[in-house]
């Protein structure tokens, strides 16, 4: 069976080929009824565009590029936060005919921009995708944007520093979750950072911080431990406090995987959770669900989070008119599992 091709296209819908390169590529001011009859041609004719014809005639790449912070260089890696940044925003690229190039970095690299600047002049990218800490570097972030290349950035700590960004309400979702642990009688919660470099995090330390306030309870600078995002931290801040004089009845993670050492820990100290030691932490990744006691935490929606910051950034690329806010909240949400309760006596 003969290939068709973008003429057979044309000429079945009665349009020219320019109309029909302008429906495949998704460019606006298209009518909708002469949308459908190319988009009708190309289902009866089974019409599959030539990718690299396509890329030299619009002198595009169809390529967005997702920079992340390569989790296989740290001790105990989540690849979940990856993984959703990368199904949401493949959602956007399949919708949009264009496809994704994952690129994970070392973001203390002190090669990293040049490395970002080899990608743009190799690749062509047409827009970039950068997760935290990345998001975070203000140095990549003007390299990029000097090169003229657009890009959005999800969880910025500085929500200026890119025309185009997406976050959560970290610091909100995280006095709820304090205040709720308060509700339950605790008086003393402690805190375990995120790592010091990763901005955004801070945010959910000052909510801590805010909902021990709002609670009627006193800020103690003791009860707040400097983590780095790893299991082996939460293990080793739960041996260090609850050997203490004056241990807390709870503690609150900035991740699930430094929660789920607190578990650990609690277990070989023969520490009852959560009849003597109450636990959350924040992202529900899978194993906040599958460990026993299941961990009550705050659901993140970074799938969500990359669908949207793509979309705003596909817009920026095909100049069109977008119905979302150049800068966008997404709400978190708390979930109350086995790992907390009231306090003991």
């Amino acid at each position: 069976m003969k290939k068709s091709n973008i003429n057979d296209v044309a000429a079945l819908a009665g349009v020219s080929i320019k109309t029909v390169s302008r429906v495949v590529n998704k460019e606006p001011n298209v009518r909708k009824d002469t949308e459908q009859k190319v988009l009708d041609a190309i289902a009866q004719l089974n019409y599959r565009p030539n990718t690299s014809a396509r890329n030299l005639a619009s002198k595009r790449s169809y390529l967005i590029a997702l920079l992340y912070d390569d989790p296989g260089l740290y001790e105990n890696p989540s690849s979940n936060y990856v993984l959703n940044l990368q199904q949401g925003a493949l959602r956007i690229c399949k919708s949009e005919t264009y496809d994704l190039l994952i690129h994970p970095c070392n973001y203390r690299d002190k090669g990293l921009n040049e490395e970002v600047l080899s990608l743009i002049h190799n690749s062509r990218v047409d827009g970039f995708l950068l997760s935290p800490p990345l998001s975070d570097q203000k140095s990549l972030i003007d390299t990029i944007l000097k090169t003229g290349t657009p890009i959005a950035l999800i969880s910025p700590g500085d929500k200026t520093a890119a025309p185009l960004s997406v976050y959560t309400n970290d610091r909100e979702i995280c006095a709820q979750m304090t205040e709720y642990l308060a509700s339950l009688g605790h008086k003393r919660i402690a805190f375990i950072t995120g790592h010091s470099e990763h901005k955004a995090l801070y945010e959910r330390q000052l909510g801590y911080e805010d909902g021990l306030k709002q609670s009627g309870l006193k800020v103690y600078s003791s009860l707040i431990k400097e983590g780095d995002n790893s299991f082996r931290c939460g293990e080793y801040w739960t041996h260090k406090m609850m050997k203490s004089k004056n241990p807390p009845t709870a503690i609150f993670c900035c991740n699930d995987d430094m929660a789920t050492g607190v578990l650990r820990a609690a277990h070989k100290l023969n520490i009852k959770v959560p009849e003597q030691l109450s636990v959350a932490g924040f992202d529900d990744i899978p194993l906040s669900a599958q460990i026993y006691p299941a961990l009550t935490t705050i659901h993140q929606p970074v799938r969500s989070m990359a669908d949207r910051a793509l979309k705003i950034l596909m817009d920026k690329i095909r100049n069109r008119e977008s119905d979302l806010h150049e800068s966008n909240v997404l709400e978190s949400s708390l979930i109350v599992r086995e790992s907390t309760g009231k306090a003991p006596k």
